[in-house]
């Protein structure tokens, strides 16, 4: 099975992203899947905004894993994005949300997708590690903090 480090880059890591709702951030991560894949920013936030439809990835504590399948990936992509300032996502706890760490996956790979969004919300559910990715600057440090390199460092 893929690790995170696997999945994600540091050029997928979206730092302090000023957005107003769950749409903008929606917007936002479709525009970094569209550099990384070259899969169109249109299809990638259709894909998100439908999955969102079949229920809320806001899975409480002020963390979100949105997620969708696409055409023409090769493999299981993610994207980490911590907010400015928290948004409404209609989460289940019904907090806003700060964190979202987003999967896309190739369209026919369902199998993929749930082993990989399975590992993403086992990591989420630790509360040092988000509350040091809500406070670390340097965003070399995020991504040790999100791939496990940090703890090898320290």
């Amino acid at each position: 099975m893929p690790t995170l480090a696997d999945l994600l880059s540091r050029d997928r890591l979206l730092l302090d992203l000023r957005v107003g709702s769950k749409r903008e951030l929606f917007q936002e991560l479709a525009a970094a899947v569209e550099v990384a894949t070259g899969v169109d920013q249109t299809v990638a936030l259709a894909a998100l905004v439908q999955r969102e439809k079949l229920g809320t990835t806001g899975i409480g504590d002020g963390l979100a894993l949105p997620h969708a399948r696409l055409p023409g990936l090769a493999k299981p992509l993610a994207f980490f994005a911590r907010l400015a300032r928290p948004v409404d996502y209609d989460a289940l706890d019904e907090r806003p949300v700060d964190l979202a760490l987003a999967l896309v996956a190739p369209e026919e790979d369902s199998a993929a997708q749930l082993k990989a969004l399975a590992q993403l919300a086992r990591l989420l559910r630790d509360p040092v590690l988000t509350g040091r990715l809500r406070r670390e600057a340097d965003p070399a440090r995020v991504y040790d903090l999100l791939t496990g390199q940090a703890a090898e460092r320290e």
